[in-house]
């Protein structure tokens, strides 16, 4: 079977298994908000010439453009999707799936790489240029319905994989940490079974618990920084170990985001895959969301309207909600003001397209879809 055609049979019948809705329903679920990822151009060409391996694969995007949100970011995502309403009037939404800390790299060298610590997000965006300001951009996108964070993890990095690291004097992990930044294709040691953007995979059961305070910790930070508590979950990678599912519940969770095919880590290099589906409920009462349609145009060689429109077309065919993916890198500009001018044009042309073909559509968060099917 020709590839083109496989891929489209496979599109189709994941569409299949789920809850389902004549509702045509979209959410926009934006990855990565608050987190560090590249610092600059420079520190990317620094690293890049001392031999770290920022290109491999889908990792050259985030390195070449991601970064953190400016003023200027926010503003103009918050004009593109604020000027398409659907049926009830109501503007586009972002779910954006959010961290709430980094690394604090100084007290972390304090203390010769022997302890852990991290900083509320808010803190890191005063050092960065343009981002002084900009958590006061995010309260007006929340205030405005444009801009709905919910929880991505404390951290986008596995601190326990990052300190063993630094403590054993790896020379790319020791360097990147210099220039505030981790998210780097390791060579994979023997004592880094992880990678480091993969917050909540484990090399050892025996780290479940530290996870378990990182999902508290982060939570109430979440509820303390934005004024509410957070009710989903996007576990960074998607590596999640089932134990923390229910750390998560008994902190407010009530949705959890997973592939269709979820690999379960459990230590010792060993993983299950699970099979789930929109709208699967777990044991601890949660429900899990899937994702069913992909928009990510700072990645090259596909042209990413279209790719969306389809797959949008595919499941509002099987009466599924369209829930697409799409990461911040997108429609940031700190490091490349193309990349963001590049993004919001396509995401502008993708809006419009979605309401002259589907009129009928509802824009909602992952929350509110997460009500819908609940009830």
């Amino acid at each position: 079977m020709p590839s083109t055609l496989k891929n489209r049979v496979l599109r189709n019948l994941s569409n299949l298994p789920g809850w389902c809705t004549s509702r045509k329903i979209v959410v926009i679920e934006s990855d990565d908000w608050g987190s560090i990822r590249m610092p600059s151009r420079k520190v990317f060409d620094t690293l890049s010439k001392a031999g770290l391996d920022l290109k491999s694969g889908d990792s050259l995007r985030y390195n070449l453009y991601d970064s953190l949100a400016t003023s200027g970011d926010l503003s103009a995502l918050f004009e593109t999707i604020s000027s398409v309403k659907d049926k009830n009037g109501r503007s586009c939404v972002f779910t954006a799936i959010s961290l709430v800390a980094n690394p604090d790299f100084e007290k972390i060298k304090d203390s010769c790489f022997q302890e852990y610590f991290y900083e509320p997000f808010t803190q890191t965006l005063k050092r960065y240029p343009g981002c002084e300001k900009s958590f006061s951009l995010w309260q007006e996108g929340i205030q405005r319905g444009l801009f709905m964070p919910q929880f991505h993890g404390r951290e986008h990095l596995n601190a326990t994989a990052w300190m063993r690291s630094l403590q054993a004097g790896h020379w790319d992990t020791c360097l990147a940490f210099e220039y505030g930044m981790w998210g780097f294709k390791t060579q994979r040691e023997d004592n880094i079974p992880v990678t480091f953007q993969a917050a909540f995979d484990i090399g050892d059961l025996i780290e479940i618990p530290f996870q378990k305070t990182v999902i508290k910790e982060g939570l109430s930070l979440f509820n303390r920084l934005f004024g509410y508590p957070a009710s989903f979950f996007v576990p960074p990678n998607g590596p999640l170990n089932r134990q923390l599912e229910k750390t998560a519940a008994e902190n407010g969770i009530s949705y959890i985001a997973t592939s269709k095919i979820q690999r379960e880590p459990l230590g010792k290099g060993k993983t299950q895959k699970n099979l789930h589906w929109l709208g699967q409920k777990n044991r601890c009462g949660q429900y899990y969301l899937t994702r069913n349609c992909f928009f990510e145009p700072s990645q090259e060689g596909r042209d990413w309207v279209n790719a969306c429109l389809n797959d949008i077309r595919i499941a509002f065919r099987w009466n599924k909600p369209a829930v697409i993916s799409s990461h911040r890198v997108n429609y940031v500009g700190a490091i490349d003001q193309k990349n963001r001018d590049r993004g919001l044009k396509d995401l502008k042309t993708l809006l419009a397209q979605i309401m002259k073909k589907w009129p009928d559509v509802e824009f909602m968060t992952s929350v509110q879809l997460g009500d819908c099917l609940s009830i």
